[in-house]
């Protein structure tokens, strides 16, 4: 079916002739001819097509792909290699896209049902709120009554997750004030957007949609109403507590950091999870005389899940997902890339041999502009730690993933924190544990009633002081630890982790590895949705037996070697001291009784390396190494062994 715009009369004043000129004269003189929305959905949308349903208030993504997704003559929507990174097209691999497909999430909304059934309608209205809005809100504006899981699976606007007008056509009505679910949308039919002067004719024409600029579209208050989510506490017999529980609230953890709060820092949720091109774009296909835009910004809209987004793709056809293999690989790399690159820092040191234990610290540092992990409360990222000996066996480890994807160690109801570890049965997992009216660990949303555990790596900005800390507390033995979120200062988004490393009598070389892995549906967090029975419980559990598990590896540092020095203490009374400590010269005296029984001195660096060693001590004093740090001097006499510490600056 053909389309052809009629030529409007058109008196051009001064601003007019502006407005054509910043279009790159693009020529209205000329009547062209177009094709339909659903020929462009076919032409360009990867033989899958996208929903075109319109019911007068919202209109579906395959609205817009004619124009804002592939361009076939690659003069729109590419960047500067010819790469498609049209909006509809990185758009729909994301777990936005799929939100009302999302098998995980059905069968939770299911498990939430079947735990208290005469709870259903609210249930089912509220989920819906974010993982469907233009269906829910559609029966808003209608006066259709609650909006259902039933409603949902015979409706393609609700089908169509969080699609484009779920973010355009939200108004600046208390914008960056609503949660859990709560949006206002524009009464009229436009799409709000960054650019001025859009070109309006096609959009009007062929959509019934009118562009419109506005800021807002570019406010991290767009992201609040679905990404703060408060629940109404139950008890177990399903009453109402009268309590709300704080499931996730990402919004407030970025206004509880430095990404709001200031420079250099400051950028919104879109200016990580929509990052801009380095040139500018030609916005629509079929428009190719239109003026470049930018900043443009990419719809890649990406976090951490690589698990579900590789289960939704191995499983598509039965999904029904409107995009490719192909389309769904882009959105994984995308996805690992964000994970690798934009959200922790890890930096593994060694301290000191201490009589038969090392001394390592690993420290973690949060590039995110929330905690992490965030969302969802069955997420989780925890620390491996190994020793390895100098022929490959394993002399100490801690966070090591079993076969059944389970950490090694945890504890039987949830790992706490730890600011030091000393044993193998202890692992640095961090997370948010909820708990119900008796205390007891669930994951049971509506029995949630206060929070257990929450030691997740804070943004840096982040303070207790904050108005909004009542929403993003830190929960458990990380408010005991000196260093969690404080390196000299709060707010330092880092957390120091302190291994103490029984060496168990070993003489040689090892090294040592720490690894983050983050880990989006832990074994023990399905437990009880698997020991429930329902349709969407059973599908689910079955994509997930046959799902790959592995967690994804974030950030890891490593040792290749170090001398193990053992044997010694300085815990107990020293007969020796060197001064001066610290030294600037690098020339170090010892003090002490009996310095004609020392038997040998050896200076090692602060990574155990031999550096230097006599078999008396010389009157003139030992030399350190001209580079400043930190050294260990091990005096022996005949029935004593000494570790001195000497800081040379």
């Amino acid at each position: 079916m053909m389309q052809s715009l009629i030529k409007p009369t058109i008196v051009l004043g001064i601003g007019a002739v502006t407005y054509l000129a910043s279009i790159a004269n693009f020529q209205l003189t000329d009547a062209k001819a177009y094709h339909g929305p659903q020929e462009l959905n076919f032409f360009r949308g990867n033989n899958i097509e996208l929903p075109l349903s319109d019911n007068g208030y919202f209109k579906a993504s395959g609205n817009c792909d004619g124009c804002h997704g592939y361009d076939e003559q690659q003069e729109a929507n590419v960047d500067g290699e010819l790469n498609d990174i049209s909006p509809v097209t990185m758009w729909r691999g994301t777990m936005m896209a799929n939100a009302a497909k999302d098998p995980l999430w059905k069968a939770k909304v299911s498990h939430e049902v079947a735990v208290n059934p005469s709870h259903q309608e609210a249930l089912e209205d509220k989920c819906t709120s974010c993982h469907a809005p233009l269906g829910r809100y559609s029966h808003v504006e209608f006066n259709l009554g609650p909006y259902g899981m039933d409603d949902l699976a015979t409706d393609s606007l609700g089908m169509d997750g969080v699609s484009c007008l779920a973010c355009h056509k939200q108004s600046t009505q208390d914008l960056g004030n609503l949660n859990s679910g709560n949006l206002n949308f524009a009464p009229q039919p436009v799409a709000f957007g960054p650019f001025e002067k859009p070109f309006e004719p096609p959009m009007q024409d062929l959509v019934g949609i009118l562009p419109v600029p506005s800021n807002h579209i570019q406010d991290a208050g767009i992201c609040a109403g679905c990404h703060s989510l408060l629940t109404e506490s139950v008890d177990l017999q399903g009453n109402f507590t009268g309590q709300t529980f704080i499931e996730q609230a990402t919004y407030h953890e970025w206004l509880n950091s430095s990404y709001n709060n200031g420079q250099p820092l400051a950028s919104t949720c879109q200016e990580c999870h929509m990052p801009e091109d380095d040139a500018a774009v030609i916005l629509s296909a079929n428009y190719s005389e239109l003026f470049p835009r930018e900043p443009f910004r990419r719809h890649e809209l990406v976090g951490g899940n690589t698990f579900m987004l590789k289960l939704m793709r191995d499983n598509a056809a039965s999904i029904g997902l409107a995009a490719t293999d192909q389309v769904m690989d882009s959105t994984i790399a995308r996805t690992e890339r964000m994970l690798k690159n934009r959200t922790l820092n890890l930096d593994l040191s060694f301290a000191t041999f201490d009589n038969d234990t090392g001394y390592f610290e690993v420290r973690l540092e949060n590039l995110a502009g929330h905690k992490f992990p965030s969302g969802y409360p069955s997420r989780r990222a925890f620390v491996e730690f190994i020793v390895f000996e100098s022929s490959g066996d394993t002399l100490f480890k801690s966070g090591v993933l079993q076969s059944d994807f389970e950490v090694e160690g945890h504890d039987a109801v949830y790992e706490p924190h730890y600011d030091v570890i000393t044993s193998e049965d202890q692992v640095q997992i961090y997370e948010m544990i909820m708990g119900d009216v008796n205390g007891d660990r669930t994951t049971v949303l509506e029995r949630a009633f206060t929070h257990l555990k929450d030691n997740r790596l804070t943004p840096k900005g982040f303070t207790t002081s904050h108005s909004v800390y009542d929403t993003t507390q830190i929960v458990g033995y990380a408010l005991a630890d000196a260093d969690f979120n404080f390196d000299g200062f709060e707010g330092s988004g880092t957390d120091i982790i302190h291994y103490h490393i029984p060496l168990n009598g070993y003489n040689g070389n090892i090294k040592i590895r720490a690894r983050v892995f983050y880990q989006v549906l832990p074994p023990r967090f399905l437990t009880e949705l698997f020991g429930t029975s329902t349709p969407e419980i059973s599908t689910f559990q079955t994509m997930y037996n046959n799902a790959d598990k592995t967690p994804e590896l974030v950030v890891a540092d490593s040792i290749l070697s170090i001398n193990v020095v053992t044997g010694i203490s300085d815990k107990d009374p020293i007969a020796f001291e060197a001064y001066p400590n610290p030294s600037s010269t690098g020339i170090v005296q010892l003090k002490g009784d009996h310095l004609e029984n020392i038997s040998s001195i050896t200076i090692y660096d602060v990574e155990g390396r031999l550096l230097s060693q006599f078999s008396q001590y010389p009157i003139k004093g030992l030399e350190l190494p001209t580079k400043p740090g930190i050294y260990l001097i091990r005096v022996n006499t005949e029935n004593a062994s000494n570790l001195l510490r000497v800081l040379r600056y």
